[in-house]
């Protein structure tokens, strides 16, 4: 149902490189790159993720509300992923952890550009 989610970034160069390189082990890679967007994923096909430099030359803002969140497959994935991230410039908005008794295990972050994210499992 998703095509794809787009962010607004301040460095397209950094952006490209840190979401390349954080989903690159669920599949991801650089899909189709139009200087001021980029869409990142494992094919044209199926849902990826759009970075981009806003279209009207102002500054981007992080959504208040919004958020990107990945399914990396388990709860072990879930804390490598937030590690990696945190290695590739992440700054933590919630360490791993059962949120919701069993039902529901995630880790927050926070990109270079201030956009939230998830690493999810259910379970």
């Amino acid at each position: 149902m998703i095509g794809y989610v787009t962010i607004g970034v301040s460095d397209m160069e950094k952006a490209k490189t840190f979401y390349t390189e954080l989903l690159s082990g669920m599949g991801a890679k650089l899909l189709l790159d139009m200087g001021r967007i980029a869409f990142i994923g494992e094919s044209m096909k199926g849902p990826s993720l759009a970075v981009c430099t806003p279209f009207d030359e102002q500054p981007n803002h992080p959504g208040n509300g919004n958020m990107l969140a990945f399914w990396p497959g388990s709860k072990e994935a879930v804390d490598s992923y937030y590690q990696k991230a945190i290695e590739l410039g992440a700054t933590s908005d919630g360490e791993p952890g059962q949120r919701i008794e069993d039902q529901f295990y995630g880790a927050y972050l926070r990109d270079q550009d201030g956009n939230k994210m998830a690493f999810y499992h259910f379970g």
